[in-house]
């Protein structure tokens, strides 16, 4: 049996070697990596409580990473994760305006 994880300990993870490129990128863009975890597992416990996941995902996840979630995993997909990319478009911060010495001086 495994040993239980207890709060405060860590937690190792280890990508495959033949990891898909999307997972790659998300990783590499994490700014906290297990704070983002975190937030991917409240949401599965929000919307499916506690379980092993290992009983309900495919062993064999050869589905393309990009685009929208569609056919039978698109109808089990939680509407949170459907709308992902719209979410993630919409909390995007606004490109900042660039501002040069002639504004900076009608200000004086």
């Amino acid at each position: 049996m495994k040993k239980k994880k207890l709060p405060g300990e860590n937690i190792s993870l280890k990508t495959k070697k033949n990891e898909a490129e999307a997972i790659m990128e998300w990783l590499n863009c994490q700014s906290n990596l297990m704070d983002s975890i975190r937030y991917l597992i409240e949401n599965e416990i929000r919307a499916n409580g506690v379980r092993n996941l290992q009983q309900f995902i495919p062993a064999d996840r050869n589905f393309p990473l990009t685009g929208p979630v569609t056919g039978e995993a698109g109808a089990a997909a939680p509407a949170y994760v459907q709308g992902l990319s719209e979410t993630a478009a919409a909390a995007a911060p606004p490109e900042e305006e660039e501002i040069d010495e002639e504004d900076i001086e009608s200000w004086i």
